[in-house]
């Protein structure tokens, strides 16, 4: 029963892995892009782990790539022999990077993805100094934890890197959102200029940053930021490390990968969740000039093991061959002008942002910009008794976000439209009554 499993979960697993509902669910089945939780209930998946379920559930070219790999006997090897499945699929990401003489190193997370990549930056630089953006995330470990700009997932005060902090594109609040749209670009260098001037101590090992911030709350600044900032990085030969873990694989919709909108090509990029459609894949893909910097014997026990590369070329292939990126930008556009549409007279809602099949709804307290977390947290719950699964965010827990698979249908993105409008509306009904 649910109710023992969370009893038999909270007496082994440590309270601060949170778990989403007032009455947390366990899902035990999954097909296309819905799920069925231990009573039997179906949801439409608008989270999909995470943004990580990205084909869906139970896609039978993923399952049996899988399963072929499984009847070799072999699931693992360890990196210290030739493995043929994570050959292709380096091959792959390498030509699909936008990087020029690519190299590919596999992890298991998008955590130690960025823990990889800081390690290359700072020996490649020879300095511990990095460049980071507020409001951003890039894991739970040690250096990645010390690169995440949010209080609320910085579980510790010490930092074995120094960080100096720049605006991000954060359009509610913040000394940038006081600006017209047009002077943000201009100011974030200003910015940029003065961080280096004031907080380094000169020869910084690169900037990390996110091209939509996901923990974050789906914010993004405005296209072109990143060029701009890496003209002014390229004066000092700092490099740029794009963490493209759940912008990645066509999800913006107008672009394969989130970089792309601003015109620019990173020294560094790092990857993971769709790609292995929930096997642990991962990893960072970078300049070989830049990624051989390692001066020491590396590598990771399980990143890239048979099975997981199986899957992830299999997600590759499925993505390509059936033009998923066009998808999230149909179906995107369907969820976000509806919501926009839906939600024009409510002064409950901030602003509904993101691109493709990435966005976000910010509540506030009505008439401000004040965020409103309880209020977010009755439509993310409203949500569930309507059959659908979104997930929360922001710096203040007040944005409800969206991540469905990239297969989601048009059908199936007016069906969780409707139910997105209707808790939305029904909570903001509930907000103003006497």
């Amino acid at each position: 029963m649910t109710d023992d499993l969370l009893a038999r979960h909270r007496a082994v697993l440590p309270s601060w892995m949170p778990l989403y509902y007032a009455e947390p669910i366990e899902l035990v089945s999954g097909s296309g892009r819905r799920v069925t939780d231990a009573q039997g209930r179906s949801y439409l998946d608008f989270f999909g782990g995470v943004l990580t379920n990205m084909i869906g559930y139970d896609i039978p070219e993923i399952r049996e790539a899988v399963e072929r790999q499984i009847r070799t006997g072999i699931v693992h090897t360890s990196t210290l022999y030739l493995i043929r499945q994570q050959v292709e699929l380096a091959e792959k990401v390498a030509r699909l990077s936008g990087i020029p003489d690519a190299r590919v190193f596999f992890t298991n997370s998008g955590t130690e993805a960025n823990e990889a990549a800081l390690l290359v930056a700072t020996n490649h630089r020879r300095s511990h100094q990095i460049l980071a953006v507020r409001n951003s995330y890039h894991g739970r470990s040690y250096a990645a934890m010390g690169v995440t700009g949010n209080r609320g997932w910085s579980a510790s005060a010490l930092n074995p890197l120094q960080v100096a902090w720049l605006h991000s594109g954060e359009r509610l609040r913040g000394l940038l959102a006081r600006l017209d749209p047009a002077d943000r670009i201009e100011a974030a260098v200003e910015d940029l200029r003065e961080v280096l001037a004031t907080q380094t101590a000169g020869n910084v090992a690169c900037l990390i940053a996110e091209p939509i911030q996901g923990v974050g709350g789906f914010v993004h600044g405005p296209d072109g930021l990143f060029a701009a900032w890496k003209k002014v990085l390229d004066e000092h030969g700092i490099l740029f490390v794009s963490d493209e873990v759940q912008t990645g694989w066509g999800r913006t919709g107008e672009h394969f990968w989130g970089y792309q909108a601003h015109g620019v090509t990173p020294d560094l990029l790092t990857f993971a969740k769709g790609v292995g459609n929930g096997f642990a894949l991962a990893g960072v893909v970078g300049r070989a000039d830049v990624l051989e910097s390692v001066p020491a014997i590396s590598f990771s026990t399980f990143g890239g093991n048979p099975v997981s590369t199986a899957a992830g070329n299999a997600v590759l292939d499925y993505l390509l061959d059936h033009d998923l990126q066009a998808n999230a930008a149909r179906t995107g556009a369907i969820l976000a002008d509806g919501l926009r549409a839906a939600v024009a007279g409510l002064d409950c809602v901030a602003e509904v942002r993101g691109k493709g099949l990435m966005l976000g709804v910010e509540f506030v307290r009505p008439g401000t910009t004040e965020p409103d977390p309880a209020l977010t947290t009755r439509v993310f719950e409203a949500c569930r008794a309507g059959g659908l699964l979104a997930g929360k965010g922001g710096l203040y827990g007040n944005v409800l976000r969206m991540g469905p698979p990239l297969t989601l249908t048009e059908d199936e993105a007016r069906e969780g439209l409707a139910i997105l409008v209707d808790a939305i509306r029904s909570c903001a009904q509930a907000e103003v009554a006497p």
